[in-house]
């Protein structure tokens, strides 16, 4: 099917990128300025700014209770944005839906961003999260069973890796993963996979764009052969938490999240995989206020509920 007409008629009004180099600060405060009034944001029961004491350092972090209850599952959310982009207020709205829907208490992460912070920072800062939440279940009211991560995009990227860091480390608290159309090979080689030349141009992410927008994170020192940087690259996938992986059909990176999710189900993890059709790239974050793309946060919700088939 072509690409949904509300996101066509959206794509042919955004101009062609300034030459030269990209300049992050101007670049997030553009983002900051879209960001909607609070009294136009999605109800949530509770809403809460703090900071997560970790091994990485002092994290803000925002967490949203959904409804009154004795325990919860939680669920730790990375924002996307090439590593550099992205805040707790750009995705606040998807994390109010996350909550809304899932019944879940979800903790979303104010990572430190590249350049300002090199690899592995950001990492660590998602890692530190996950492991305070384990610390702090008590305070949290973490019903100590269902711990979720979820992420869209690069926010996506440090979900697939932090599965994988807990499984290394020891930490086997992670029941559940949900990656938004993942970044998961920053190997931008073209040729890797079809979609990279598919949905190479017309489509908002272009795969030209794909090196310089992660360049800062990659110059920052993540090497792209390094699985915790690919998580594609990661051999054994055996033993990771179940997983909902979904992917846009107009996305460069739409295979390699496919192929992701298929590894991880010839790995032996129970693995949803929900491609949305007339989507692209970002449409979670960008577009939830389709009817239809709005289902990719409905489905999360029923899958942390248990309700997902494969």
């Amino acid at each position: 099917m072509p690409i949904h007409p509300e996101i066509a008629k959206i794509l042919a009004t955004i101009p062609a990128p300034p030459e030269g180099p990209l300049n992050p600060a101007a670049m997030r405060a553009g983002e900051e300025v879209q960001v909607p009034p609070l009294a136009d944001r999605t109800p949530v029961h509770h809403v809460q700014d703090t900071v997560a004491a970790t091994a990485a350092g002092d994290v803000p972090v925002r967490i949203y209770t959904p409804e009154d209850a004795d325990s919860y599952g939680v669920l730790v959310y990375f924002h996307g944005g090439a590593f550099f982009l992205g805040s707790l207020d750009t995705h606040d709205h998807v994390a109010r839906a996350l909550a809304n829907e899932s019944g879940y208490k979800v903790i979303s992460v104010g990572y430190r961003l590249a350049p300002e912070a090199a690899f592995p920072a950001g990492l660590e800062d998602c890692y530190g999260v996950v492991e305070w939440v384990t610390e702090q279940a008590g305070e949290l009211d973490w019903n100590g069973k269902d711990l979720a991560v979820a992420g869209d995009s690069s926010g996506g990227t440090f979900a697939a890796a932090v599965t994988a860091m807990a499984k290394d480390r020891g930490l086997g608290a992670i029941s559940h993963q949900i990656l938004f159309y993942p970044s998961l090979d920053l190997d931008f080689d073209a040729d890797r996979y079809a979609s990279m030349r598919e949905n190479a141009v017309g489509y908002g992410l272009e795969t030209a764009g794909l090196k310089p927008f992660n360049a800062f994170y990659l110059d920052s020192g993540a090497d792209p052969s390094d699985p915790l940087v690919s998580p594609i690259k990661r051999e054994d996938l055996s033993g990771l938490p179940k997983a909902l992986v979904i992917t846009a059909e107009f996305d460069p990176l739409r295979d390699e999240g496919e192929l992701y999710a298929q590894r991880l189900r010839s790995a032996g993890v129970e693995t949803v995989l929900s491609r949305y059709d007339g989507a692209n790239h970002g449409f979670v974050a960008n577009f939830s206020w389709i009817p239809e793309f709005y289902g990719a946060l409905a489905e999360a919700g029923k899958f942390l509920r248990g309700g997902a088939s494969q």
